[in-house]
């Protein structure tokens, strides 16, 4: 059973510090299927603090992606995010999720095979007989059955479903997606202002500051790391004096100095698109007089200019 890989099989599982991280508040994320809109609207600012504060969540992932289990113990399984690149682990992000959010299946794949990626904040999955069954997150992705004027079938971890044309982007593979450039990275971000802050949220139910900015690479065709602090460590290095829009934004304590605790986007324009904190939304704001100005430490860049 070790190092066995399993498929996510609802619309978002959040993935905890440990097996007993979750708290009763938190049934609704924790269930099969989530209900991650319900668990949200049943938090106050201080029990979504506590996500943070009590060290409590690492991140989420989203349906047909897939991690590595480790070892499974009393209904909640050790597991490695794949797509999540992390200095806590050279094979990606590791926490805990429920058992009942994952599933074997062996030939899943992504990398070879055409996929559909979801493009609107949320789209309804369909069953083949065009019921209801799951509304996913933004930029969940599902191998791809066959084509057809107005929609598309594709594979899911327990069988097969339908998603609308209009609400997906389809490449040949995960890894031949078409990649943007910096406006497009903006362009992504900001279908989301006024989406309210999540710690560790990886989903169009709310993001996390680093995990905006992954969010938004990604759907570019752009695989970053998980963690503002590994962020600002790898990319292309930007000078402050030569920033464009889409270029990642790193903030640290002691003025700049101390470790780096926050990301955001370059808007342009001496502006920054971010999802600023608990209690918060994402928003667009100048640089110049916000809290941050005197921590701003460095840029990346992740994406690349046409004809690069």
């Amino acid at each position: 059973m070790p190092n066995k890989k399993m498929i996510v099989n609802v619309p978002v599982a959040t993935v905890w510090t440990k097996q007993d991280s979750a708290r009763e508040i938190d049934e609704a994320a924790i269930s099969n299927p989530s209900k991650v809109d319900v668990w949200l609207k049943g938090l106050n600012y201080d029990t979504l603090l506590d996500l943070c504060d009590g060290n409590r969540v690492q991140t989420q992932v989203l349906y047909g992606q897939e991690v590595l289990l480790l070892e499974e113990n009393e209904g909640w399984s050790h597991v490695i995010v794949l797509e999540q690149p992390s200095s806590k682990d050279e094979r990606g992000y590791p926490g805990w999720i429920p058992s009942v959010q994952l599933f074997e299946q062996p030939d899943w794949d992504l990398a070879t095979v055409p996929v559909a990626a979801i493009t609107s904040k949320q789209a309804i999955l369909f069953s083949e007989n065009m019921e209801a069954l799951l509304e996913l997150s933004y930029e969940t992705v599902l191998p791809v059955l066959e084509i057809e004027k107005e929609r598309v079938l594709v594979k899911t971890p327990e069988g097969k479903g339908i998603l609308q044309l209009h609400d997906v982007r389809i490449s040949q593979s995960l890894e031949l997606r078409a990649k943007g450039n910096g406006d497009d990275i903006v362009a992504a971000g900001e279908q989301f202002l006024g989406l309210a802050y999540l710690w560790g949220g990886m989903s169009s139910y709310g993001f996390d500051c680093s995990g905006f900015s992954y969010t938004m690479c990604k759907a570019n065709g752009y695989i970053i790391p998980r963690d503002a602090h590994d962020q600002a460590k790898a990319g292309v290095a930007v000078k402050l004096d030569e920033l464009e829009p889409g270029d990642l934004l790193f903030f640290a304590y002691e003025e700049g100095k101390g470790n780096v605790h926050h990301v955001g986007i370059y808007y342009g324009d001496g502006k920054l698109l971010h999802s600023p904190k608990t209690g918060k939304d994402i928003e667009i704001t100048p640089i110049i007089g916000m809290d941050y100005e005197k921590e701003l430490c460095a840029a990346r860049r992740y994406w690349q200019k046409t004809g690069d």
